[in-house]
């Protein structure tokens, strides 16, 4: 998961600059100022007088948004924001602290008590590395792409719960930038699903290659999981077609494969500050918002099958639908972009699952 931030639509003058300057006329002809608003229209081609604006208001330590309007272009004008510098060591005490709820966790799914016998919480290793290792590299995904395309991000946040089973919340990074175009939305939004995903379908086949198959019975331990279809092929692909009264007990790097595919599908969700919400507003432009209130709509009906998804409508609205804009919203989306778009429907539908607990087993 990540967030990030936009301009101001309105605000004071920003550091003096002439419109009339050649430099910048070559690239955009001017019709208007209000405020730190430029009115007028980008010269062709576009792509090209973008970037070199950019490079322009940049050497004047501005920063400009460039957006359509229904006759020609604005670029909306602040001053280059001055950043506090990362506090890493948050960073690496939230990450500390998950390795210890999620050791926790693990050693108790392996049936061990690591309060009563404090060693045992080695037993929590396997589980441990496994769901780090997914969350890890879904946000080092996003880290690296962001990076590379020119976005300050910062290191992942993980964050420690202490959840019975799952030990923690997920991990987030936040953009301290904007980002370049719409372009660029897609494939930081996409680059941590994508990447965790790809971790988890080999941690999957491990941990379903220690799970093994038992009786199936109302004294049998554990809860019942919803199974996505990826999940459900991966198992299928171990273990055949059960016979009537058996099920798989799913050993606990099996269980972290099952959480990696269930977050991709969450993080997905095309909506609010979501990985999903970023593709959605690359591609559905001033249809984002009524998309993401029939997302909304239908996570609350989910609820029939589990009481977490109207939990996740709310947080998604409290969060809000808006959106930050990226600086450059005029070039249009290349073939790549479209079909990284086309991507992530593809593990949204592999991935999701109506009632990911106390479902049928798998």
């Amino acid at each position: 998961m990540l967030s990030g931030r936009g301009p101001e639509a309105t605000g004071p003058k920003v550091a003096p600059f002439d419109p009339a300057d050649a430099g910048l006329r070559e690239h955009f002809e001017v019709s208007g100022l209000q405020d730190n608003v430029l009115f007028g229209r980008l010269r062709e081609p576009v792509r090209g007088s973008i970037a070199a604006l950019r490079r322009w208001f940049a050497e004047r330590g501005l920063v400009a948004w460039v957006s359509p309007e229904e006759e020609g272009h604005s670029i909306v004008v602040r001053p280059v924001p001055r950043l506090a510098p990362p506090r890493r060591w948050v960073n690496l005490l939230l990450f500390a602290l998950t390795v210890l709820t999620t050791l926790f966790v693990g050693a108790f799914q392996m049936g061990r008590n690591p309060i009563a016998a404090p060693l045992e919480i080695v037993y929590g290793f396997p589980f441990s590395l496994s769901i780090l290792l997914i969350l890890g590299s879904h946000e080092l995904g996003h880290y690296l792409v962001a990076r590379r395309l020119g976005v300050d991000a910062t290191l992942p946040y993980f964050l420690p719960v202490p959840h019975p089973m799952t030990g923690t919340m997920g991990a987030f990074i936040k953009m301290r930038s904007p980002v370049p175009d719409k372009g660029a939305l897609v494939r930081v939004g996409i680059a941590g699903p994508l990447v965790g995903f790809l971790v988890a379908v080999p941690v999957t086949v491990v941990g379903l290659a220690l799970s093994r198959v038992v009786e199936a019975g109302p004294e049998m331990a554990g809860i019942s999981l919803g199974s996505s279809l990826v999940f459900r092929l991966l198992s299928w692909l171990r273990f055949g077609s059960l016979p009537e009264g058996q099920d798989v007990m799913l050993h606990p790097v099996a269980f972290a494969g099952w959480l990696g595919f269930f977050v991709t599908a969450l993080n997905l969700l095309p909506a609010g500050q979501l990985d999903g919400g970023h593709i959605v507003y690359a591609i559905a432009g001033r249809f984002r918002k009524a998309l993401g209130w029939v997302v909304i709509g239908a996570l609350l009906l989910l609820g029939r099958f589990w009481l977490g998804w109207p939990f996740w409508a709310v947080l998604i609205a409290l969060f809000g639908l808006r959106h930050p804009r990226p600086l450059d919203t005029v070039s249009p989306l290349t073939a790549l972009d479209k079909w990284l778009a086309v991507v992530a429907l593809v593990l949204l539908v592999l991935t999701f699952m109506p009632a990911p607990f106390g479902a049928v087993r798998i």
